[in-house]
């Protein structure tokens, strides 16, 4: 994605370059890969994990996106193929990246009142939303350029406000335009602790069975990523775990969930929802 105009800063202008003074080696790519590639690299480095750990969560996610009718790929994969597919940055295969697509979602938010009003039946609220943006924390390292510390003080914000902690949620769609950032988020969010994605991941609990199912969907790994349409497709999904309508996807007893959306340059906003 290129700029559309040469009179003024890009949103990512900045971004980039501040990762090339953190590392001016640092591959020529595409900046949304350059971006998240050297933050996966970075989060390999800092904590000694394998880099299979992306392949792992791209397999997981390929896996939900069989169950769901709205994705656009819906073939299981292998960790051999995530790891084989060709090289877009160092650690980062395409395997690895969401495909640019064309898509739409909707959601209609009303107020109570109305809600009882013209009888609608198992309503989803909105019990917590936070939005957060980029600090000079943001400038630190290629993790917190790609959003890590925006999410952690969403995710803190929305926690508080909500008065449900990660201990409580059944369910979760968040931002996986590319599965490194999948990894990064699930600290972020507090799903795990610091450094502990990989065991997390080998353990299973980012999926049916464990101590969360992330993106039963598919997630932007397999449903596209239609950039506008891809909140409120986060959002129709989580209301319709909640309803108990997801079909063969479905979590069994949902009845919490977390939202995660990012964007470059830069928010983030978390919503939790609640059935009733």
């Amino acid at each position: 994605m290129g700029s559309v105009w040469e009179d003024r800063t890009p949103p990512l202008g900045w971004m980039i370059d501040r990762l090339e003074e953190i590392d001016p080696n640092i591959p020529n790519s595409p900046e949304a890969i350059k971006m998240f590639g050297a933050a996966g690299s970075a989060y390999l480095e800092k904590y000694g994990a394998n880099s299979n750990i992306f392949a792992k969560v791209a397999v997981k996610t390929r896996n939900h996106a069989v169950l769901n009718p709205y994705s656009l790929f819906n073939n299981k994969l292998s960790i051999e193929e995530v790891m084989n597919a060709p090289l877009l940055y160092p650690t980062l295969t395409r395997l690895m990246a969401c495909p640019p697509t064309c898509g739409a979602a909707a959601a209609i938010v009303c107020s109570e009142n109305f809600a009882k009003k013209h009888g609608v039946e198992h309503a989803v609220t909105i019990i917590g939303q936070a939005m957060t943006t980029d600090t000079v924390v943001t400038y630190e390292n290629p993790m917190t350029l790609v959003g890590a510390e925006m999410t952690q003080r969403a995710a803190k914000i929305v926690y508080e406000k909500s008065g449900f902690g990660p201990q409580d949620i059944d369910v979760i769609e968040l931002h996986d335009c590319f599965t490194p950032n999948e990894v990064i988020t699930y600290e972020g969010l507090g799903l795990c602790g610091e450094g502990e994605a990989e065991k997390f991941i080998s353990d299973g609990n980012n999926t049916h069975g464990g101590k969360y199912v992330i993106n039963p969907s598919g997630g932007l790994m397999s449903k596209g990523h239609p950039l506008g349409a891809t909140g409120l497709a986060q959002c129709t999904e989580l209301v319709w775990q909640l309803r108990g309508q997801a079909g063969k996807r479905q979590v069994e007893g949902a009845k919490i969930a977390l939202q995660h959306n990012l964007g470059l340059g830069g928010a983030c906003v978390t919503t939790m929802y609640q059935l009733g």
